[in-house]
């Protein structure tokens, strides 16, 4: 018989490595559960929909809902719902970047890219299908408030789209070979990166009892510095990591004439600028004291990740 899943504990007792171990494989047992079984009709797009979704990766975005969930005593279902869901439209968000008509880029975690994996078409689909399985998810969860759910349904809804992951894509794509001042490519990546882990943070704590005005902001400021933080060393590890590291190919920022930090302001100021976010994103958090211990321990796995 096969064990459970450890129960991920968002107190500062378990280690912080055990407890990402803990929530990620709990994660990837509620995304087995929610993706639809590989032999189903239609069998090609749902195998190919579960290969683009459980193929490992470091799962941030569900380790921030659940490391907001710990604020607001949220139970572990909403969690592991709200977690697939934002994880699902990340997943879906790198199926199409990677297909021929976006970044045109053949590997993605270390292996082939969906589209190379199965063919153009079906990685279209795969995308259309894991988005709307997000939503579906976060419809049937019961969270107890039907007003709350339908914020939280808006709330994904924005971040996905043309205000959101979507538009800031299309910023991105409209950028190559041009030059953006820093706030312009602030607000691009605030889109591209930030909303959805903006987002995933806002729903882990939307997850359990209602923050105060104050917690909540100070949680929104920490969200907002805590994604372009991501973003900054991203553009970091595009330069300075290699394709085996990184499991995706290295050096295409650069190679494809994208505006990045570290293109506008030089490595080490974008190293500054990535150490300046954190300590934004961590004073954001004083407000909570021990609760916040994952949220801060996430922040400094943000900034020192290697790929």
């Amino acid at each position: 018989m096969s064990m459970p899943p450890p129960q991920p504990d968002n107190s500062s007792a378990l280690p912080f490595p055990d407890w990402m171990r803990s929530v990620q494989t709990r994660l990837d047992a509620a995304l087995g559960r929610y993706l639809p079984p590989a032999e189903a009709i239609p069998a090609r797009l749902h195998q190919a929909m579960r290969y683009a979704s459980l193929n490992g990766g470091k799962r941030v975005r569900p380790l921030l809902v659940f490391a907001a969930g710990a604020l607001s005593d949220a139970p572990l279902p909403r969690l592991e719902a709200v977690a697939s869901a934002i994880e699902l439209i990340h997943s879906y968000s790198l199926v199409h970047d990677d297909l021929p008509c976006m970044d045109n880029d053949v590997l993605r975690r270390g292996r082939p890219t969906c589209h190379v994996e199965y063919d153009e078409a079906t990685a279209l689909l795969v995308g259309d299908s894991l988005q709307s399985l997000a939503f579906d998810i976060v419809a049937r969860e019961d969270f107890g408030d039907s007003r709350r759910q339908l914020e939280m349904l808006r709330l994904l809804a924005r971040a996905s789209g043309s205000c959101g992951m979507a538009g800031g894509q299309a910023i991105d794509l409209e950028s190559v070979g041009k030059s953006l001042n820093q706030p312009e490519l602030e607000l691009m990546h605030a889109l591209k990166t930030g909303a959805l882990i903006r987002a995933a943070v806002l729903l882990g704590s939307l997850c359990g009892m209602a923050l105060g005005a104050a917690e909540h902001e100070a949680l929104d400021r920490f969200a907002k510095r805590a994604g372009l933080l991501f973003q900054v060393v991203d553009d970091i590890l595009d330069c300075t990591a290699s394709t085996a590291t990184l499991g995706k190919t290295a050096g295409k920022d650069a190679a494809t004439a994208k505006p990045t930090y570290v293109s506008l302001l030089g490595l080490e100021r974008a190293r500054e600028l990535a150490a300046d976010l954190r300590q934004q994103a961590l004073g954001s958090l004083t407000i909570f004291g021990q609760a916040s211990q994952r949220l801060i321990e996430l922040a400094d796995f943000i900034t020192q990740r290697k790929f």
